[in-house]
């Protein structure tokens, strides 16, 4: 009854009154939720320095269906540097055609690790072929829309995306006008080998304006990037088996730059493995190598052994031993240690 009179709704009994606040709040609200991620390194990297204990970064997530036609999510990125929009974008699942339209800032659907959130990879780091080639932990994001649909046939789920951006994506594409746009393409097939196992496969690709031929803020010259990629998924987890899953993954990526030295043909890849043996634990292992975008005769390669704890699906505890030899000649090994902790709706 002291609830009841507190909201104001004295004709409503007491055990019902928290349900009805709760379903009407639920309507304006949408679903909030903030992923701590904390980063300690130790070792010796000169080429790529990081501090011994930080939070890189932060996010919080805003997410809830607009109307019956259309949902929206956000997601906003906080670091030590700033905030900023990670993704911010409008679903529209009921477009005529069979089309799923989305629009808004989003990470391009080019190959896997570019699509995940820093809390979603399954590393401390990302590879180095991601951060040589496609941007690193930026990646390709930016404004734009993107337009999905599922080819059907008799034989594997098939989806071809394609999606049109302003053409700003950090170190990969540059705009300096608004015709310079960029393009990403990507077709994915899905099939189960067994019960226990199915493999995911994609190819991507992207082309748009780099940032090579701006002298003093003034583009000069006109040059392009073209990126081209294959990716693989395996996922194997016996039905009668409940703590024993593996997960390979692999990207091999080509980036083709032209800027005022000539053409910069870069090749990279990553192969990784992850076995879980017990209910929370898991091992993995990580095999890099990658040429420089700009650069195509420095060539950067490593290795990384990592083990993962989940106390639940809202933390995880991870340590990864890397080692990194860089095209200077010079080598790195270090210790990583990563915390990551969540509240809220979004895991």
């Amino acid at each position: 009854e002291e609830k009841a009179d507190h909201v104001g709704h004295r004709d409503v009994p007491a055990v019902a009154q928290p349900l009805a606040v709760s379903g009407g709040s639920k309507v304006f609200n949408p679903d909030i939720a903030v992923i701590g991620n904390f980063l300690g390194a130790a070792g010796r990297n000169t080429i790529d320095p990081r501090p011994a204990l930080e939070m890189p970064e932060s996010e919080a997530s805003f997410q809830a269906i607009v109307d019956p036609y259309a949902r929206a999510d956000f997601f906003m990125a906080f670091g030590e540097e700033g905030v900023d929009l990670e993704e911010g974008f409008l679903t529209f699942p009921a477009i005529p055609g069979g089309l799923l339209v989305k629009v808004g800032k989003m990470r391009a659907a080019f190959g896997k690790v570019n699509t995940l959130h820093s809390h979603a990879i399954p590393w401390s780091d990302r590879p180095l072929v991601i951060n040589n080639l496609t941007g690193g932990e930026e990646g390709i994001a930016d404004a734009g829309v993107s337009a999905a649909r599922l080819i059907s046939n008799p034989w594997v789920f098939l989806e071809a995306t394609g999606q049109i951006y302003r053409g700003d994506s950090g170190d990969v594409f540059h705009s300096s006008s608004r015709g310079d746009l960029s393009y990403v393409g990507r077709l994915r097939g899905y099939r189960d080998l067994s019960d226990d196992t199915n493999l995911d496969v994609g190819v991507s690709y992207a082309r748009g304006h780099n940032a090579a031929g701006l002298v003093d803020d003034v583009d000069v010259g006109r040059f392009s990037t073209d990126l081209w990629g294959i990716d693989a998924t395996v996922r194997w987890r016996p039905l009668r088996q409940t703590y024993r899953t593996f997960l390979g993954r692999s990207e091999l990526i080509w980036s083709r730059r032209d800027q005022p030295g000539g053409l910069q043909a870069a090749f990279g890849y990553y192969v990784s493995g992850d076995y879980q043996f017990a209910r929370r634990w898991f091992a993995g292992a990580r095999y890099d190598r990658s040429d420089r975008a700009a650069d195509e005769r420095l060539r950067d390669s490593g290795h990384s052994l990592l083990l993962t704890y989940w106390p639940s699906e809202f933390s995880q505890i991870r340590s990864q031993y890397r080692r990194i030899n860089y095209g200077e000649d010079v080598t790195a090994n270090e210790l990583l240690f990563q915390v990551q902790f969540s509240i809220g709706a979004h895991g």
